[in-house]
């Protein structure tokens, strides 16, 4: 009986461990070291001691530096990355500030604002202080297209306010960059982006009146039916739907977080702390790269021998109970050991395949994929999904990345496509950025280039053309 139910338990343990490990896995530095508070809090039998001692081989270090063996090259002559697990807690300087701590920027990379935040800090003047929370709930109901996914009249009853309170926050939200970004549909979005327009320039007459009263036929493409429903030439009906592609976007969030219609030099600046960190060995760009992965603590996690030594006097439920805690402490330590060990292996893996984009730029990025990673390590597509996920990495360069850009298949073309249009004499055509780009043994369709266009925040070849002459 005692064997069957030694079985019976065993996978329920290894149940508990891989999902244990996910969780961990998916959590940025800051979030890992407050489960890691929340564990030591919540646990008795969990015991943290304050010494700094490599995370991996478990040797006591010095005050300051790396561990003398796991950040060895295994020889003198690889090239590879050296990759480890580092109890670095240096490189997070912090000054006294009027607004609390804050960390010198110098010491970080800027990266965007998120979506609902850039929209947030434009709108925010404008509205008044009790609406500010109206705002904010709006914003954090936006999918990856930057259009509302709840209804206004939900949001009106849940803070007891008027649907037209709703109305006039959700206004100011639409009318904010990216245009369109808050409106409950397609065609909502593209009328907003219409009307915006036609305070600078002139719209061809049927645009408002199609895509108000025909937006399927357009999405359609139905030119011959739409030519017939407003009695005129198709060619005409082509025209505006020229012009409808050319400058709205139906799908607000997929360009880029910037000023699209006049694209600014200065971008909006925060700072993160990277969860990863890749340098040169003795800053020598000629040595292999460092790769390090911060653990939020620099002293030794365990089991408190004191608390098993206790486990042994302990009668009744109390010594379940220890027991339990006692388990729990050490399946938790053997799970942040494996989130260390597949970071590695992760690390160790992409960096070998990026490392002319960490060491060159964005058009060297080759087209790794999250599933090509998984296949080479033996492991589900959704470990790497959650290992990658939030997580950052400051390059040699000191710029700070998402570690989701190393799998981003279209940066380079991105970054080329810009190098392109910035050097161009006169306004480049989307069809004549395809021929440039074919040219480079790059082959993408016209709508292609468009979209990479326009997530890059750059206006098509004719408005590019007015910009320049009106300057």
């Amino acid at each position: 009986m005692f064997q069957i139910q030694s079985h019976s338990l065993r996978p329920l343990t290894t149940t508990a461990h891989l999902a244990q490990t996910m969780t961990l896995l998916s959590l940025t530095i800051e979030e890992l070291k407050q489960q890691i508070d929340s564990e030591l809090a919540s646990n008795p039998a969990l015991e943290f001691i304050e010494e700094r001692r490599c995370p991996t081989c478990h040797r006591l270090l010095p005050e300051r530096g790396f561990c003398p063996v796991c950040s060895r090259p295994l020889n003198q002559y690889s090239d590879d990355p050296v990759v480890f697990i580092s109890p670095r807690d240096d490189f997070h300087p912090v000054r006294q500030d009027v607004e609390g701590f804050l960390p010198e920027e110098h010491d970080y990379s800027p990266v965007e604002d998120a979506l609902p935040t850039y929209v947030l800090r434009q709108i925010a003047p404008d509205l008044a202080i009790e609406d500010r929370k109206l705002a904010a709930y709006l914003l954090a109901h936006l999918d990856e297209d930057g259009l509302l996914t709840i209804e206004l009249v939900e949001v009106a009853s849940y803070y007891h306010v008027s649907l037209e309170r709703v109305k006039a926050v959700q206004r100011l939200i639409q009318k904010a960059d990216p245009v369109g970004v808050g409106s409950r549909s397609t065609q909502e979005a593209l009328l907003v982006q219409l009307e915006v327009l036609s305070e600078t320039r002139s719209v061809p007459d049927l645009a408002q009146c199609i895509v108000e009263n025909s937006v399927d036929l357009l999405f359609r493409r139905q030119y011959a039916e739409l030519a017939r429903l407003y009695n005129v030439p198709q060619r005409r009906i082509e025209q505006i739907v020229h012009f409808i592609s050319e400058n709205l976007n139906p799908f607000p969030a997929r360009s880029h977080w910037g000023d699209v219609r006049q694209p600014s030099a200065a971008d909006v600046q925060v700072y993160h702390r990277p969860d990863i960190i890749i340098s040169y060995m003795n800053d020598d760009p000629q040595n292999p790269l460092i790769v390090e992965i911060i653990m939020p603590l620099s002293g030794t996690l365990r089991v408190n021998p004191l608390f098993r030594q206790a486990l042994q006097q302990a009668e009744g439920e109390q010594r379940s109970a220890w027991r339990e805690d006692i388990e729990k402490a050490s399946l938790f330590v053997k799970c942040l050991q494996q989130r260390n060990h597949t970071m590695q292996r992760l690390m160790q893996c992409v960096v070998k395949s990026q490392k002319d984009y960490i060491m060159y730029g964005d058009k060297h990025l080759k087209p790794v994929t999250r599933v090509s990673v998984s296949r080479e390590l033996g492991v589900h597509e959704s470990t790497i999904s959650r290992a990658v996920a939030g997580k950052t990495v400051q390059l040699p360069n000191k710029r700070i990345v998402p570690l989701s850009s190393f799998f981003d298949r279209s940066l380079n073309i991105r970054t080329l496509l810009k190098d392109m249009i910035a050097r161009e004499a006169r306004p480049l055509s989307d069809a004549e950025l395809v021929d440039m780009l074919s040219r480079e043994g790059i082959d993408v369709a016209r709508r292609t280039v468009a979209k990479y266009r326009a997530m890059e925040g750059i206006l098509p070849a004719h408005l590019r053309r007015s910009l320049s002459q009106v300057s």
